[in-house]
């Protein structure tokens, strides 16, 4: 998911807000998606993955083609779309025809830029009435002040005791 904030947040806040706002997501479907980094807790649900806003982390831009054999292409789609839709319908073979056909959703995309204070405000919350900070950056990442340890849970000798 793309939303265009105002210029004026550093990357901290930017982190915390996508937490947030992650997190908020796990709690209204916690059947269906989760922040858990760690592969061996996800299980079957989707991971919405807060370290996309992480420094130097790079995403897939609209319309870019994957390297694979069918070709698939990163498709902005609107949310009316989602029920009806699947990855494999979107290749470089159909795409010319839905771009023809309903133009570009991301087009607008710059028209508007929005603030992240209600999801600062949320994550306070979050850490003052639910202990709940930041959480593991990548591997590749230098260690932050206030994160969690970066180690699997099943390999965590203070988890195992």
């Amino acid at each position: 998911m793309y939303v265009r904030i105002a210029p004026r947040w550093t990357f901290t806040e930017v982190r915390r807000a996508g937490i947030a706002f992650a997190r908020e997501v796990e709690r209204r479907a916690p059947d269906l998606v989760t922040t858990s980094w760690w592969k061996e807790e996800r299980g079957a649900r989707v991971f919405i993955d807060f370290n996309r806003n992480v420094r130097d982390a790079t995403i897939a831009a609209a319309y870019s083609v994957r390297p694979l054999p069918h070709a698939p292409v990163s498709a902005p789609v609107t949310w009316q779309e989602l029920p009806d839709i699947a990855p494999e319908d979107f290749t470089v073979a159909t795409m010319p025809g839905r771009f023809a056909a309903i133009g570009d959703p991301h087009a607008a995309i710059d028209d508007a830029a929005f603030g992240l204070e209600d999801l600062l405000e949320r994550a306070d919350r979050d850490e003052r009435d639910r202990g709940l900070g930041d959480l593991p950056y990548p591997p590749n990442h230098p260690k932050m002040a206030g994160e969690p340890k970066r180690v699997q849970p099943s390999k965590d000798a203070d988890r195992r005791t």
